[in-house]
């Protein structure tokens, strides 16, 4: 059996000798694909077409969920097998860019294809396959996007380079979610037909396009990475093999990486929860209509983009660390009012303050990430990285929904959420801050202790 080929350290790289100063165009590329993808995570998953997809045409909300949730769930398992391996793929293979694009072109293409989800419940199981193969190939294009940042930005600016593609990506909901809510659902400007729901259906055509308008920038102005092996790509099985080396060097060279990813996959999954059930609490508790919803949803990506922006710039100066420890806090001291008070002003308020944390948070835990990879192994650690969200991905939903039917009321969901938070927190407490941390001569790759 062939040893597979040994890649650089894992561990994070020295300092540079010389200040890297990024190249505006390319950061400006890379972020615009936030922007895109935003027409897939807000529009489809979270806000409009979801709800649509879990309507009374399509069996009830109840059962429509019910069959949502499994397909995503099925997604959330083939991304876990396989997104540590397709990052490691297109490392050596220097692919990168390549399958970046051939990915977000097929998320895009399935996105499309939900104009044909008729308001019948025969569609019922069409759309949900749609959204989740859609789902996995986003996973595979955000693992090969993310790879990017370290080469970008620069180990000196990746916080303010990623908090500025949070903030893209969360002022891009904002178009998208406002040319569908007056373009689309009300007043319907673009004077489409509500008969068989033509006017939502049409939304995922938009939606589509709006991935592919804004993935161009960055094919066509980053440059692609160079190969990390020669010859021809190896088998599946052995990057399998591969995989499970990268693993052990994680356990024996840096520990603190693998403490990193546990803590960051329960966090993410909370974070993600915040924004999966909030149009859902926000209708069901709060008594909002999907107008209104989609009103809050606009402004609340605007909370969270000035947050990742503000947010990104503090991660360069103190530490991902310190960022992600501040926003997890605030954001379990503004979700816990919601537990106890009413009316459709409480959650403005405290969706607000969700929002304005979760965009640092989110963008700093990416940062986090970059910072810990070495240069040649970014696609297979982020790619690790995705599979320990995926991994844990069901604890804030099912969370979620013991409080409800053991507590009997759907605000009680959100104890399950917050709890999810703080476990996070805490496991991210005993990690060493890279930045902060910094790494001796001498020290060994990836421990950030010096032990």
């Amino acid at each position: 059996m062939d040893a597979a080929p040994p890649g650089p350290p894992l561990g994070p790289t020295a300092r540079r000798a010389a200040p890297f100063a990024p190249d505006r165009r390319h950061v400006w590329a890379w972020s615009l694909w936030d922007a895109g993808s935003a027409a897939f995570n807000a529009v489809m998953t979270t806000f409009v077409f979801t709800v649509y997809l879990t309507g009374e045409p399509f069996g009830g909300e109840d059962h429509a969920s019910q069959v949502l949730g499994y397909g995503i769930g099925a997604a959330g398992v083939v991304v876990a097998l396989l997104a540590p391996v397709v990052g490691q793929r297109s490392d050596g293979a220097g692919r990168r860019k390549l399958w970046l694009g051939v990915n977000t072109m097929l998320t895009a293409a399935l996105t499309a294809l939900c104009f044909f989800v008729y308001p019948q419940y025969p569609f019922l199981y069409l759309g949900v396959a749609l959204l989740a193969l859609a789902n996995i190939f986003d996973e595979f294009a955000v693992v090969n996007y993310n790879a990017m940042l370290p080469g970008i930005a620069g180990r000196e600016h990746i916080g303010r380079v990623s908090g500025q593609g949070w903030a893209t990506g969360y002022f891009g909901g904002i178009v998208a979610l406002a040319i569908v809510l007056f373009g689309f659902i009300t007043p319907g400007l673009l004077g489409l037909p509500e008969a068989d729901a033509l006017n939502v259906r049409a939304v995922a055509l938009f939606s589509g396009l709006w991935i592919v308008l804004f993935s161009i920038p960055v094919l066509l102005v980053v440059p692609e990475i160079r190969a990390t092996h020669r010859g021809p790509r190896p088998s599946v099985l052995r990057s399998y093999r591969q995989l499970w080396q990268t693993l052990r060097e994680l356990r024996r060279d840096a520990p603190q990486t693998l403490w990193f990813l546990l803590s960051s996959a329960v966090f993410r999954d909370g974070l993600n929860a915040v924004f999966t059930f909030g149009g859902v609490i926000a209708a069901g508790t709060f008594g909002f209509s999907l107008t209104d919803v989609i009103v809050f949803a606009i402004v609340g990506n605007v909370s969270a983009g000035i947050g990742a922006l503000v947010g990104g710039r503090l991660d360069d100066r103190v530490g991902p660390k310190r960022v992600i420890v501040a926003s997890l806090v605030c954001i379990v001291a503004a979700g816990t009012p919601l537990l106890v008070l009413d009316g459709t002003a409480a959650f403005w308020v405290c969706g607000l303050l969700l929002c304005l944390f979760v965009g640092p948070a989110q963008s700093a835990s990416r940062t986090f990430m970059g910072r810990l990879t070495q240069e040649g192994r970014e696609g297979a650690l982020y790619g690790l990285y995705a599979t320990t969200g995926r991994a844990v991905s069901f604890l804030a939903p099912t969370l979620f929904a013991v409080f409800v039917s053991v507590l009997g009321a759907q605000r009680w969901g959100i104890l399950g959420i917050l709890l999810v938070i703080l476990a996070g927190l805490l496991l991210l407490l005993r990690v060493r801050d890279p930045q902060a941390a910094g790494t001796a001569p001498g020290t060994r790759p990836g421990s950030l202790t010096g032990a």
